[in-house]
């Protein structure tokens, strides 16, 4: 019998008073039977989590895990390649940047509306097991596209001007689609391993999303880097760039196949079976309140009486922690859900400290984009000499291609370090605190970006892109660690000046987080284009990446709050 299938149903009682449950809230029957007004208070909304799943084996786990393999996998080929192959089709300079727009405004728009509708799909396969399949359709569709744009282009037509601008459009549409699915995915991903997952497991199961990530971005970058076009299998499937794609295609059709079987899903509406429960199965309610920040539009909205009261846990696409922001509530009473408006009223009403955080993931974001989807590019016009621009049979472009392998083993560095640096931070962490974690991961990185840029040889760069992990560990762990102590001390104080509500969710501030992200990925589509235009040089952008960064560095001394 598998460690899944061990837990025995048990009697559902709440837990005893004062462990799980605020005293405030009232006693209810502990009978499952009763009807769902015995769990209900009168007087608010409240928010169900769901009994608590079966244990989960390391297997299963890993399992799961291995989709964040495939996603990294594509995704570093995708930030390797794509600025090589757009100018390679004949794309200006001046508007290569311009690629990176349009996914990151769609994301801002429409990511707080897709994954508040994840919380209510009724599929029988799932919540979140159908929004991850489409998903993951979309993304190998666009790089498919993106990595054989331009030979399918060629060999339809064979008007020179035509060909190039239909080639452009085709390469440019396969970016756009496979980084609004790449950038998407991820929500449904966490959220599939939350729902599935009790606690325990879930810290376990991000602990081997993040192990797979790495190693992910590591292969991904370890192929781009090897030269395929004077191997067989380049010469039997055309060109380096139809190697990349067939192991690229290969690895995210196996390991998303193995996700999407890896944990039974419970549907939406679906009583628990007797295996998927484990003592000590019982309800814990959070109460809440629409006039404080975190809360959410609501909209009235009635639970059918055929549909049971259990309902799974719910977490926003965008919320990366173990917030709850939606779920089932009182009969005819409202319940939350995330759109546009609401989130960017909750942005805006938030606590001080909570958007000084805002603001230098911002920075950060902007610091590491501007060098990381461009950095190929830079190892190949810069340290190498070459010409992007040049025919594919010169020797200045065979010098190109040369700098863009080399940039890939140099992001191979990277991703390694910055697997590395997460298990390190463990250790520096009780020593200098998460501010100065998070100040150290900006200086480090600016230093290393002007350095890369003072002295552009090859030895020198490939070394300092060690630095580029210790920031990119640093912007996935630390911002996230410093919402959850303000808000372990905001309960604390709470708890001391005697006021009996239950915690605000942290899915609106991981949200708000997240639209950094995308935002600095707007503002570095539209402004470093131009940027090198203007300079005449792609070394503006790891100048670029240094000053923001230590810009960074200036503001998180200067503004952010500082926890024990």
């Amino acid at each position: 019998m598998t460690k899944d299938q061990s837990s025995r149903p048990q009697p559902c009682r709440l837990p005893e008073p004062g462990k799980h449950i605020r005293s405030s809230l009232h006693q209810f029957s502990t009978d499952c039977t009763g009807s769902k007004e015995e769990y209900m208070t009168s007087g608010e909304s409240v928010v169900y989590q769901n009994m608590d799943p079966p244990k989960r084996s390391r297997g299963r786990l890993i399992l799961h895990g291995m989709v964040m393999f495939g996603r990294e996998f594509c995704y570093a080929v995708e930030a390797a390649f794509v600025t090589p192959v757009l100018l390679s089709v004949g794309l200006p300079r001046s508007l290569y940047s311009l690629v990176w727009l349009i996914s990151p405004i769609l994301g801002f728009l429409l990511q707080p509306i897709i994954g508040s509708a994840s919380d209510y799909c009724r599929s029988p396969w799932g919540r979140r097991r159908p929004y991850i399949l489409a998903l993951g359709i979309f993304m190998l569709l666009g790089i498919t596209l993106f990595l054989n744009g331009d030979a399918v282009i060629s060999a339809i037509v064979t008007d020179k001007s035509l060909k190039s601008v239909w080639a452009i459009v085709v390469v440019m549409f396969g970016v756009v689609l496979f980084d609004f699915a790449a950038d998407f995915i991820d929500g449904p991903i966490k959220a599939y391993l939350f729902d599935v997952c009790s606690y325990h497991d879930k810290e376990r199961g991000l602990h081997y999303h993040a192990l797979l990530t790495g190693l992910g971005g590591a292969f991904g970058y370890l192929v781009g880097a090897m030269d395929w076009g004077h191997s067989v299998i380049g010469k039997l499937l055309g060109s380096e760039y139809q190697v990349i794609y067939f192991f690229s295609a290969l690895t995210w059709a196996i390991f998303l196949t193995v996700h999407l079987f890896s944990i039974p899903e419970q549907p939406l509406g679906k009583a628990p079976s007797d295996s998927d429960l484990t003592p000590p199965s019982a309800l814990r309610l959070l109460g809440s309140h629409s006039n404080v920040y975190g809360s959410l539009a609501k909209e009235p909205v009635s639970l059918p009486s055929s549909v049971p009261d259990h309902r799974p846990r719910s977490f926003s696409a965008l919320g990366e922690a173990n917030a709850v922001t939606s779920s089932a509530k009182q009969p005819n009473k409202a319940q939350k859900k995330m759109t546009f408006r609401s989130l960017m009223k909750a942005i805006i009403n938030m606590p001080q400290h909570y958007r000084y955080l805002c603001v230098s993931h911002l920075l950060g974001w902007t610091a590491f984009l501007c060098n990381m989807l461009f950095f190929t590019d830079f190892m190949g016009q810069i340290v190498y000499k070459g010409n992007p621009y040049a025919d594919h049979n010169s020797a200045a472009y065979a010098t190109y291609e040369r700098g863009v392998e080399i940039g890939c083993w140099g992001l191979c560095i990277n991703a390694v370090s910055s697997a590395l640096y997460s298990y390190v931070q463990r250790f520096l962490l009780q020593y200098i605190g998460l501010k100065g974690l998070y100040f150290m991961g900006y200086f480090v990185f600016g230093l290393g970006t002007s350095l890369i840029g003072l002295f552009p040889n090859i030895i020198a760069t490939l070394v300092l892109c060690s630095v580029f992990g210790v920031m990119s560990s640093t912007l996935y762990t630390i911002p996230f660690n410093l919402v959850a102590e303000y808000q372990r001390e905001e309960e604390e104080q709470m708890k001391l000046r005697g006021i009996d509500e239950g915690p605000r969710g942290t899915g609106v501030d991981c949200a708000a987080l997240t639209c950094m992200v995308q935002l600095a990925q707007i503002i570095v589509g539209a402004g470093l284009g131009a940027l090198v235009n203007m300079a005449g040089s792609v070394i503006v952008v790891v100048v670029s990446a240094s000053t923001m960064s230590l810009l960074g560095c200036i503001f998180i001394a200067l503004f952010i709050k500082y926890v024990d």
